[in-house]
């Protein structure tokens, strides 16, 4: 007797994929429209206060004031506290201050470098890695400080605006004409206009980087696997340049899960300067001085990476 006659089996057409894969990539869409909005969410608050504060700082306050904050020899030291403030609200309020020309170029990196978005969030809860938090801070306050103060004795000669109005009308750093508008109109809805203005860029920019983040993470992670002491700060400080609080939580999750090294770690933290990034480029249209500016983050951050991974190399602790 023959064997039995197997049927052929119908194949599966091409164009439709198994209900379980539909159901992956709708999940995750829906993930990445959501940790968009909650990114841009977050920063809406900081936007607002920011260009409150910059319409007071115009039509209230005198250069006098506001000249040792802003533009004195403490401003790098100050502007390297407040980065450390998690998230990147100040590297936003930095953006924006230089680009109306009142801070120097110094004092911009210093906020940007002490900059770590999440990072330090993700690091209090996780009992594992608090330890390496003061270190960090530390590296990253003392790197922010020092470039700080030595971009601006090297460019000593930058010309900053005047912060003092004159009686009759007021044209703010944007160009708008406030004169005859009452306290309400710019205070408030002024203020109110321009955050929501930047807030919808910045949904934009979040939706398609938290979409690459989000399809292309892993192979992101792996590339960082693959680099020594010497090498991943290259890979990382690239990361750290990504505008948005995905590259952070990357960063910090490869440290915790001991994927990369803790100078590779502080380097790559070194250029994650936030959706500050997003800001200069969008609110200045001198694109060179911008670029160079991206640039001297990453050359900060890998020879910090290098350095620190150097050290500990040195001391066997690596």
């Amino acid at each position: 007797m023959g064997a039995p006659t197997q049927l052929p089996t119908k194949a599966t057409p091409p164009c439709l994929k198994p209900a379980s894969a539909v159901n992956k990539y709708t999940a995750m869409t829906f993930e990445v429209i959501g940790d968009a909005f909650l990114d841009t969410l977050k920063v809406f608050p900081f936007l607002l206060i920011i260009y409150i504060l910059i319409e007071i700082l115009e039509h209230r306050t005198s250069l006098t004031q506001n000249k040792n904050i802003l533009q004195g020899s403490l401003a790098p030291l100050i502007g390297s506290a407040t980065g450390i403030v998690p998230q990147c609200g100040f590297s936003v309020m930095a953006a924006k201050l230089y680009d109306k020309g009142f801070i120097r170029t110094g004092t911009l990196l210093a906020v940007f470098i002490a900059t770590s978005d999440e990072a330090l969030i993700i690091m209090l809860s996780e009992l594992s890695s608090a330890s390496w938090i003061m270190p960090l801070i530390l590296i990253k306050l003392a790197t922010a400080v020092g470039m700080g103060y030595l971009v601006n004795f090297l460019f000593s000669g930058e010309k900053l605006e005047e912060m003092r109005l004159t009686a009759d009308t007021h044209i703010n750093s944007c160009g708008a004409d406030h004169s005859g508008k009452s306290d309400l109109q710019v205070f408030l809805l002024s203020p109110l206009y321009h955050a929501l203005k930047v807030t919808l860029y910045l949904l934009i920019v979040n939706l398609v980087l938290s979409a690459v983040m989000e399809y292309a993470g892993d192979s992101i992670e792996s590339a960082m696997l693959i680099g020594g002491a010497y090498w991943q700060p290259l890979i990382t400080g690239l990361l750290g340049l990504i505008p948005n609080c995905a590259s952070s939580v990357i960063l910090t999750g490869s440290f915790i899960n001991h994927g990369i090294l803790f100078g590779s770690f502080v380097g790559g933290l070194c250029s994650n300067a936030g959706l500050g990034l997003v800001v200069l480029f969008k609110n200045t249209k001198k694109i060179k001085r911008n670029v160079l500016l991206v640039i001297a983050l990453y050359i900060v951050a890998v020879v910090v990476g290098i350095a620190v991974n150097g050290a500990m190399d040195l001391m066997g602790v690596i």
